[in-house]
């Protein structure tokens, strides 16, 4: 790695980024810019500002990107469907090519030379922040703490912290606000996820106490929430009637699910870089969205251009979640679901009750569905059963020869 002038960090203003912002000051003899994201993890973000100003920062910037997160990143994924592995809704996945957007902006606006993260060699962040950042700046150097320092462990940073006067939680101030979290945590507009602790024993349940934002099933109102999603070309643009940006839908269904329960998932994955993980997640207005979308499609969609999406949602899914969100073929694939969606315009009547998301109807002036033809009544011509017949006989030609065989 050439000499390093200057670097932009992600930094989140915790103990791990406060460590590696006068790390990496001490060991590249470097500048160190800080970038802190507000994409809605729901926490202050001034304080993460003086922390930065506090450890040496030569600049920071703390931007709210809630809006540019939901509508830019979040929305065409769920126009495609997109779940990971058959449950994950890549919460985690689908921020970092838009925090890795920004740090290589602000690279080049302040003429750094380098990005730096804190995520660990054994993860799956440091592969989406690097092959984003490479993705839009083929040149930019990226620095990896964990994966140069000796330092291994929460004591480590801690001894770490206190050499060079950074400032710590005692432990009598993390005992006044209940300690420190077991879990390894991320949390954006989209999702709250939780590794780490007792979760690494796949066989052991998640202690009720754990979850953050959904109320549990068992405890949410025994009165159900009906509610009616407007879609246009494929996104949520309304509410219960009234007109929302895409950050503010997602805020408004993340209260009314996480009211009701909706959203839990506790699963098994497989890594990018090849090992299994154990992660638990609540994605209340993810959940909903994803089951209301397949819902307007399913009226809207010409059946050969729903079922191909499907084939292909999976492919799209792995693409982010391996951190491929700005290659050739996700751009590729994102204007073919693009394009799909020009019909998916309509309303969704949904059902909120304890943990499940129910579909009371759904309508469309761009609806494929024709009454005249399904009916089970008289249908007035509108269709000649006796066509089925030959349909059935060509399609069970090659079942014969092969039987006959």
């Amino acid at each position: 790695m050439s000499a390093i002038k200057k670097t932009v960090l992600a930094y989140s203003g915790g103990l791990d980024t406060s460590v590696i912002l006068k790390w990496l000051q001490e060991t590249y003899a470097c500048e160190v810019v800080t970038f802190t994201a507000d994409i809605g993890q729901g926490e202050e973000l001034e304080s993460a500002r003086v922390k930065a100003h506090e450890c040496g920062a030569a600049a920071v910037y703390v931007e709210d990107l809630q809006e540019e997160f939901a509508r830019d990143f979040v929305f065409p994924m769920l126009r495609a469907n997109a779940v990971y592995e058959g449950e994950y809704l890549l919460g985690t996945s689908i921020a970092r090519p838009l925090i890795s957007k920004h740090m290589v902006r602000i690279a080049r606006d302040t003429g750094a030379d380098a990005i730096s993260h804190g995520a660990t060699g054994k993860g799956n962040d440091q592969v989406r922040f690097e092959l984003s950042a490479f993705a839009l700046n083929p040149d930019i150097q990226v620095i990896a703490p964990w994966r140069e320092w000796d330092l291994s462990s929460r004591r480590d940073l801690m001894n770490y912290a206190r050499a060079h006067g950074i400032e710590v939680e005692t432990d009598a101030a993390l005992e006044a606000r209940g300690g420190e979290s077991p879990y390894s945590m991320d949390a954006n507009l989209l999702h709250i996820s939780y590794e780490g602790g007792e979760l690494e024993d796949p066989w052991r349940a998640p202690a009720d106490e754990m979850w953050r934002w959904t109320t549990s099933p068992r405890e949410a109102p025994d009165e159900a929430q009906e509610m009616l999603l407007s879609y246009k070309a494929g996104d949520v643009c309304a509410v219960d009637g009234e007109a929302l940006s895409p950050a503010q839908v997602m805020r408004k269904l993340n209260a009314a699910g996480a009211r009701h329960g909706i959203g839990r998932a506790d699963i098994v994955e497989n890594r990018a870089i090849g090992m299994k993980n154990r992660g638990c997640y609540e994605t209340p207005a993810g959940t909903i969205m994803l089951k209301a979308h397949r819902a307007m499609e399913s009226l809207t969609l010409d059946r050969e251009v729903a079922h191909l999406k499907d084939e292909l949602m999976p492919r799209y899914a792995k693409l982010i979640y391996n951190g491929f969100w700005f290659s050739p073929e996700r751009r590729m694939l994102q204007t073919m679901v693009d394009a799909s969606q020009s019909t998916v315009n309509g309303e969704v009547k949904i059902r909120l009750y304890k943990g499940a998301v129910d579909i009371l109807g759904r309508r469309s002036a761009d609806s494929l569905f024709d009454e005249k033809i399904v009916t089970f009544e008289h249908d007035a011509g509108a269709y000649n059963q006796s066509d089925a017949a030959g349909f059935i006989r060509l399609n069970a030609l090659r079942l014969k020869l092969a039987a006959r065989r």
